[in-house]
């Protein structure tokens, strides 16, 4: 049982991870609670182990192979990898809707992760990646959450007015992490996946999400929306100014405010010159 290792706090270093922890991660029977935990786990071996538990062949020849590659790839990359491998995998079994069920319900958010980005690797439209995708963006998980949406960006990215309209009922969800999905997912730029191009020469024709959430009581898509009028103003200065100005006085509360404050923190540290 590792019940009692749930509400633990992760450690700062992988050395101070406890033995008893690192197992249950590696086991695939904890989610992670930090980076310094996703990166201390054994993805070998948490991969053989999820495979077995969905139903796959964790000794499978094609899952071997990815595995041996992975001390080559960037630690960030290699998670693609072992999820392209489960899917291929998956993809000829009868029952795969059954195994991609087990694999988005397992306790191991890295597992969970693998599951969001199938999402990616299938060939749908954005309408039913969306549906499909929507678990993952309302997941518990933190991380769970971040693949979610970068699943689907290159599609975002392709055609942001189809992005825009299926998105618009997102921004009204009850559900603040489905909110910030939509947010997320639009963001002009990011670090980690493909910039929108569209929206970074036009932000304005995402207004049919930003609009609904100018006076968001959640922290958590306060901070999303801020950051994405942020990047917007490193190619859109005055439209960014010009919106906080007018969310400001039409909804002049403390969400407005903070995420006003927040969305010209770059102007703020280079003016916009006359």
């Amino acid at each position: 049982m590792v019940q009692h290792l749930l509400a633990r706090k992760g450690a700062a270093r992988v050395a101070a991870i406890p033995p008893e922890v690192l197992e249950a991660l590696n086991d695939g029977l904890l989610p992670t609670v930090c980076l310094t935990e996703f990166l201390a786990v054994d993805l070998a071996r948490l991969a053989r182990g999820v495979a077995a538990r969905i139903g796959l062949d964790g000794e499978a020849e094609l899952l071997a192979d990815t595995l041996a590659m992975l001390p080559a790839i960037k630690p960030m990359k290699r998670h693609a990898l072992v999820a392209r491998a489960l899917y291929e995998m998956a993809q000829p079994r009868a029952d795969r809707d059954a195994i991609a069920h087990a694999l988005a319900t397992h306790p191991s958010d890295i597992a969970r992760c693998w599951a969001a980005q199938w999402v990616q690797f299938a060939a749908m439209p954005l309408e039913d990646k969306l549906r499909s995708v929507r678990r993952f963006a309302a997941d518990a998980h933190f991380g769970v959450r971040e693949i979610a949406w970068m699943a689907v960006r290159d599609e975002v990215a392709g055609d942001i007015d189809v992005a825009v309209r299926l998105l618009q009922p997102w921004v009204r969800d009850a559900d603040e992490n489905i909110r910030r999905f939509a947010s997320e997912a639009t963001r002009p730029r990011g670090v980690w996946c493909a910039q929108v191009e569209a929206l970074k020469a036009e932000p304005w024709r995402a207004l049919p999400l930003l609009e609904p959430l100018k006076a968001d009581p959640s922290r958590y898509v306060q901070n999303s929306v801020a950051n994405w009028l942020n990047d917007a103003s490193k190619s859109q200065p005055r439209w960014v100014e010009a919106l906080a100005a007018r969310w400001s006085r039409e909804a002049p509360g403390p969400a407005t405010a903070y995420i006003a404050k927040r969305a010209v923190r770059t102007l703020k540290q280079a003016p916009i010159r006359p």
